[in-house]
């Protein structure tokens, strides 16, 4: 998978182009196994905004390296198909496998 990590102007021109939504967000993943009956060992892209997130951090009360994992995961889960816009119970599942992947990540990266 590729990971860009962008500002809001950035994003906004991505989010603009592909999903036709003028305005900056925290994260967009653009799957390529979905549609793709052979898609070789490409998962897809996630792109962030630092500048969103460390809004986003800020108004949380958690440190910016935080909030990227947070964005990293939940892109990387829409990556391999899971979704929260499409039921309470697709949301809940998608926030617990969520959690679970930022606090694996964190801790990989407290055991360095």
């Amino acid at each position: 998978m590729s990971i860009l990590l962008t500002d809001d102007q950035g994003i906004t021109a991505i989010n603009r182009d592909w999903l036709h939504r003028d305005r900056p967000t925290d994260v967009i993943a653009f799957s390529q196994l979905e549609g793709h009956p052979f898609p070789g060992n490409f998962i897809g892209d996630v792109v962030i905004s630092v500048e969103t997130a460390d809004r986003n951090a800020r108004a949380l009360g958690h440190s910016l390296d935080h909030e990227l994992n947070n964005l990293l995961a939940h892109g990387v889960l829409h990556l391999l198909g899971h979704d929260h816009v499409r039921g309470a119970k697709r949301a809940a599942k998608m926030r617990g496998l969520q959690k679970r992947l930022v606090a694996a990540i964190e801790a990989a990266d407290q055991s360095k």
